[in-house]
């Protein structure tokens, strides 16, 4: 079976002032259908370019990638972003930002009401059916966040993209996002690629872990296979030795072989 996406050869080199730099060289990956990746580094490893590329947002300089059968050479609606930033109009409601989606994905062969029940059935799906007559100032950060990944899944993409959609939220409301994201995913089959800072999250979505080396010139270091039961639970993980086996195993990649190289 062929992998939905694949990364071949891919490097990224920006024009600067101080002449051309690396970000990223001879990056290979394939993402099969309905897998969960997460893409962990240092700060300035290239995760976010990579997964830039993935979306389409940049072209890469050299090598390339390809989306279903078809190489990526922008965006499109088969692959939904989730930034950290929420990135919610201000002036619609809920309901209208994820509207807005569906109705660019579904609204040349869908009438008024089905691209209403799409909208309403996401934002259940995240439980935010309550809010969705607020505007974004009246509700938090948490249900901002909610609300872009709902508008993401309202898509029905072939593959969402979300970087570090939870690093701006206080652990208790990140927490509670990630068991939502594992339910939402249980539901969907979806296969997701994130960008995280946190080793934990990273064991706690995964079916496998990117773990890309230091910039200039980064690329992939390792990769780890996370082969616990699904779905997780989260304190049940807090006391199995095999998550921290595989949290050890990404520490030590990070902190021992990646500094000891930049050392």
């Amino acid at each position: 079976m062929k992998p939905l996406v694949q990364v071949q050869d891919v490097g990224m080199r920006f024009d600067t002032k101080k002449g051309s730099f690396i970000a990223l060289r001879d990056v290979n990956l394939d993402i099969s259908e309905g897998e969960v990746i997460t893409l962990i580094g240092h700060s300035g490893c290239g995760k976010s370019t990579l997964l830039n590329l993935i979306a389409g947002l940049t072209l890469p300089t050299d090598g390339g990638l390809i989306c279903n059968g078809r190489e990526i050479a922008g965006p499109g609606p088969e692959r939904a972003v989730v930034f950290q930033n929420h990135s919610l109009l201000p002036w619609l409601t809920c309901f209208d930002n994820v509207m807005l989606a569906v109705e660019r994905v579904f609204g040349a062969k869908e009438g008024k009401a089905k691209l209403k029940s799409r909208t309403k059935a996401a934002l259940e799906m995240v439980h935010m059916e309550h809010a969705m007559n607020k505007f974004p100032h009246e509700i938090s950060g948490g249900m901002k966040q909610r609300i872009g990944i709902a508008r993401a899944f309202a898509m029905e993409p072939k593959i969402l993209l979300m970087d570090e959609p939870f690093g701006a939220l206080d652990a208790l409301t990140r927490a509670s996002l990630q068991d939502e994201l594992i339910g939402v995913m249980g539901k969907t089959g979806a296969t997701v690629v994130m960008v995280t800072h946190d080793v934990d999250e990273a064991v706690l979505l995964s079916d496998r872990v990117v773990m890309m080396t230091n910039g200039p010139a980064a690329t992939i270091g390792e990769i780890l296979e996370v082969k616990l039961e699904k779905p997780r639970d989260r304190l049940k993980l807090a006391h199995d030795p095999q998550f921290a086996e595989y949290r050890a195993a990404i520490l030590e990649f990070l902190y021992q072989k990646q500094l000891k190289h930049a050392a």
